[in-house]
């Protein structure tokens, strides 16, 4: 399947808000323009939720003497990235969401 080249694709107009006097976003698109109430509303998941609760919670630990050791390793460039640690971790966290999420 072939995607394209980015010359392929043709240009996309920048689109121009503003407001209105009765303080309503507007959006100006190919001489058009749409108008969106100031109050709309927003649903998370249940999903997002979860993960919004873990989130700086009382768990969450700071360690400011450890970040400064990693910030003066990258900049001595000696910071070396330990990839099959991160990779586990990535997994991990995966599957610990996997079982959290409602099937």
């Amino acid at each position: 399947m072939k995607i394209g080249s980015p010359a392929d694709k043709p240009p996309v107009a920048p689109v121009a808000t503003g407001r209105t006097q009765q303080g309503e976003a507007t959006a100006k698109t190919n001489g058009t323009q749409a108008t969106a109430e100031a109050s709309a509303q927003v649903e998370i998941s249940s999903a997002a939720a979860s993960l919004l609760q873990g989130v700086g919670g009382s768990n969450a630990e700071f360690d400011a003497e450890k970040v400064a050791r990693i910030s003066k390793a990258i900049e001595d460039g000696t910071f070396k990235v330990n990839h099959a640690a991160i990779a586990d971790k990535l997994i991990s966290n995966a599957q610990e969401l996997l079982t959290k999420a409602p099937h």
